[in-house]
């Protein structure tokens, strides 16, 4: 066994986690030292931007039906079981872990200490064990880097063991196939195997925080973006699930970037969960989105994309290997972001949603009961499928834009946004991005530039003193002007020519809100349940 690179006194994997007999390891090598390992080994290459490209293998995203909780006394009562939590055994845990260690023994492996939570009261300290050195240059990316002095005196709270190669028999290990993801909160372990895709590294630490903050620490865990303005400091945080805008409007180069997709809203500020960004790359170009477009360099990671043909050069349209196409970079590579990625309690709070039926205003000021109940709600639509002719709309309900990593009930976190909109200013606005004039088919994509200038009008307090409107069914309240927007856009039934269309259309996506919220009722205070969509 050698060592190499920086680590501190607690260097010793066999008495923190009982990780004997490895091969060489590699400690917190820099992301130069990390990009040359991944080209030795064949693992990668570099490309004309200078950013490193791999492949991720197999997975090219992540696996929900893989992704497992530990049920003991820790768990047992307060974790929200079933679909997205999937109980697993703790003696299947701990054999699963024996196995994982037999096959690691004698290999190299890539240590990496890092740390989640700029806010430092709830920081919590993170070891990154990974088979491959590209694995470990992820979490060096994507986490917080503590300075040497930090590393000296370095001690984990949580550690991630990351193998890729290893797969697990399923009639041994119980698992459902070869790939899982498996947190214990009571040893504090997520361990990760059978997959290369680095967003479940990502992800393992953000459902832990999901878990840890809300239930321990009265913090409300969020996925979301924010940001702060230049000179007024104040803070706005984005909601919204894929395709939605979220990370698109959060960037603004009148504002501050704060995080592009977790953070925690503690008593007095919202702090930024992660040290970097995991963008999707699928058609990206510097006109459409230039920040992500320009931190493609050396240091940043791109994951499972195309070149064009003889070069090295990155062909962003390329989905051959999978549309969902990523890069991964410390935020510090984007030039506006707040240092420390910290901001004080919002002002504006914005749930985005792409509504493909046409139905939803393109803004809309929400209550404190709506806005709890359209965050349990999470609510989007997507376009279904490819195929010629079939242009119907589905609807997507995730609970609070993330249901995939909420470990507690949605209820919980629900609950804590309510105390926390209690006797504030913070305004609640619902921003539908997706179409008007009709459904997706029939009518257009709302412009990028209308809600742009609507969310600026927001947060600049121009949507503070004019009348508004009620929208039926929804009951939601819809300015009547806004800067720089036409007029005749701002209440969706009058940007469409057939209205007994627009009223079936809206009563239909209203009983599916209605039907979706069924499985909260009971764990749902009567103000909220009556906050949503009314039908006679």
């Amino acid at each position: 066994m050698v060592i190499f690179g920086k680590q501190g006194k607690n260097a010793d994997l066999k008495a923190s986690i009982g990780l004997d007999n490895l091969g060489d390891q590699y400690w917190n090598l820099s992301p130069a030292e990390l990009c040359e390992e991944t080209l030795l080994n064949g693992q990668g290459v570099l490309t004309e931007t200078g950013a490193l490209a791999i492949e991720t293998g197999e997975f090219t995203g992540r696996s929900p039906k893989d992704r497992f909780v530990v049920f003991d006394d820790k768990t047992a009562e307060s974790v929200w079981w079933g679909d997205v939590n999937i109980k697993f055994d703790t003696d299947k845990f701990d054999a699963l872990y024996n196995r994982m260690k037999a096959y690691l023994f004698g290999r190299d492996v890539y240590v990496r200490d890092a740390y989640a939570c700029a806010d430092p009261q709830f920081a919590i300290n993170i070891r990154v064990i990974a088979e491959f050195p590209w694995s470990n240059m992820f979490a060096y990316n994507m986490f917080l880097r503590p300075n040497e002095k930090e590393i000296e005196n370095f001690l984990p709270e949580w550690n991630i063991v990351c193998a890729p190669g290893f797969k697990a028999d399923p009639d041994i290990d119980g698992t459902r196939q070869h790939n899982f993801a498996i947190i214990n909160f009571t040893k504090k372990m997520i361990l990760i195997g059978g997959t290369g895709y680095t967003g479940e590294i990502k992800k393992g630490i953000f459902s832990v925080l999901n878990y840890l903050l809300p239930h321990e620490r009265n913090v409300l865990s969020m996925h979301c973006s924010a940001n702060i303005g230049n000179e007024t400091n104040d803070t706005a945080i984005f909601f919204g699930l894929s395709g939605t805008g979220k990370t698109t409007l959060s960037s603004d180069e009148n504002r501050r970037l704060i995080g592009d997709d977790e953070h925690g809203w503690s008593e007095n500020s919202v702090f930024n969960f992660e040290g970097g960004c995991y963008a999707k790359t699928i058609d990206l170009t510097r006109e459409k989105e230039p920040q992500i477009f320009d931190a493609i360099k050396f240091g940043a990671i791109l994951e499972n994309i195309g070149f064009h043909e003889g070069t090295s050069n990155p062909d962003y349209t390329d989905s051959s290997i999978t549309e969902n196409t990523r890069v991964s970079y410390p935020i510090h590579f984007i030039d506006n972001i707040a240092s420390p990625s910290i901001g004080s309690s919002p002002k504006n709070i914005f749930f985005l949603t792409a509504d493909a039926f046409g139905v939803l205003p393109p803004i809309s000021k929400l209550t404190k009961e709506q806005a709890m109940y359209h965050f349990m709600s999470g609510y989007t639509a997507k376009v279904a499928g490819t195929e010629v002719g079939i242009t119907e709309p589905t609807t997507t309900f995730s609970a609070c834009f993330g249901a995939a990593f909420l470990p507690l009930h949605p209820a919980k976190y629900a609950k804590l946004l309510g105390e926390k909109l209690n006797g504030s200013d913070t305004n609640v606005w619902l921003v539908n991005t997706g179409w008007t004039g009709g459904s997706y088919g029939v009518g257009s994509r709302m412009k990028l530039s209308h809600t742009r200038s609507m969310i600026t009008a927001a947060l600049t307090g121009k949507l503070d003193d004019i009348s508004y409107i009620n929208l039926p069914i929804f009951n939601f309240s819809v300015p009547s002007q806004c800067e720089n927007v036409p007029t005749e856009i701002l209440n969706p039934r009058d940007t469409w020519s057939d209205k007994k269309s627009y009223d079936q259309t809206a009563k239909n996506l209203a009983s599916k809100f209605i039907k979706n919220f069924e499985k909260f009722a009971k764990e749902t205070d009567v103000a909220i349940l009556n906050a949503g969509p009314v039908l006679d």
